[in-house]
């Protein structure tokens, strides 16, 4: 078990509850009231630190390592029913973008999101869930497939941006991500997008403009990083906690804006401390979901959903 900073009072709690039960064991001793007693103190504990968690701490618990992504989330929730899909038909297969079809009972879903690494190798393999523009185009063309043969699309979004390299950029980085936007505020099957973890600028919205957006309860959604933020304000990333509080990038933020539909709840410490709780929870609101928006159609989803986006903000004309 991998602790933050602000979790190590967890983990010296644990550590004494692990010993005295250890203790009890090679020596033969009662000492059930002693764990117990350490057991009270830890969860009392664990309920006083997740309950108060800063802007930037949920910006950390986001980017937990144990916290399940996208994959995890399908495979958990779809199981052997999921056929994943390869390519944009253009230029090549984005790793940092995975899709393909699955079920959640009888109902067929058309899967999107990014998928980060779990170690050194495969976050090399993912391009830490940067997307270039072909994972962008490959995004559209499963969606694309998934309006002609009315199937509902749901997003799962995870990404620290997408990939900023000179090679993205020639590809038409901003263009795809601009298509993206554009196409998706026309797609005439419902589409339920869920930020799983880090939300961040067009890297997300390229898959987020959705008729129902969730955000966890641990996740963040803005259009720069508290990292970026400061170095580009601060010259500096020493700021990056005042400006995840500026930022306003909570999803409890998110819901007071108006730019998402609900917050999720996650199990106490985080997504990755009780998965299967999770998975099962994310299941549901997808289904659930999904049996309020089939029916409308697809000329009410549409407007609907370029209602829902363009109320979003404050301009003047």
């Amino acid at each position: 078990m991998e602790y933050l900073e602000f979790e190590l009072p967890l983990k010296e709690l644990q550590d004494q509850y692990n010993k005295a039960c250890k203790l009890g064991e090679d020596n033969d001793v009662d000492v059930s009231e002693t764990c117990q007693q350490i057991k009270d103190k830890l969860e009392a504990k664990r309920k006083e630190i997740y309950t108060h968690l800063t802007p930037w701490q949920r910006v950390q618990m986001s980017r937990h390592p144990n916290r399940p992504y996208t994959m995890d989330y399908i495979n958990a929730i779809c199981g052997d029913t999921f056929l994943e899909l390869h390519g944009d038909r253009n230029f090549g297969d984005d790793k940092a973008m995975v899709g393909g079809l699955g079920k959640i009972g009888n109902q067929s879903y058309m899967f999107i999101g990014q998928q980060k690494g779990y170690n050194t190798k495969t976050r090399q393999y993912r391009n830490f869930g940067m997307a270039s523009p072909e994972g962008y185009r490959k995004a559209l063309r499963l969606m694309k497939m998934a309006e002609k043969f009315g199937v509902p699309i749901v997003t799962l979004i995870d990404t620290p941006g997408a990939y900023p390299g000179l090679e993205a950029e020639e590809r038409g980085q901003g263009e795809a991500i601009a298509r993206n936007i554009y196409e998706m505020a026309k797609v005439k099957v419902p589409i339920i997008t869920m930020i799983i973890g880090e939300g961040a600028s067009g890297g997300a919205l390229g898959i987020g403009v959705g008729d129902r957006v969730f955000m966890l309860e641990n996740t963040w959604y803005s259009v720069i990083s508290p990292e970026s933020c400061s170095s580009i304000l601060w010259r500096s990333w020493e700021q990056k906690q005042i400006a995840a509080d500026a930022l306003k990038l909570t999803a409890k933020d998110m819901k007071k804006q108006k730019l998402i539909d609900k917050i999720i709840k996650e199990p106490v410490g985080g997504a990755h401390a009780d998965r299967q709780k999770t998975f099962d929870t994310v299941s549901k609101t997808i289904a659930k979901t999904y049996e309020e928006l089939k029916a409308l159609s697809p000329k009410e989803l549409i407007n609907q959903r370029m209602d829902k986006f363009t109320e979003m903000g404050v301009y003047n004309e």
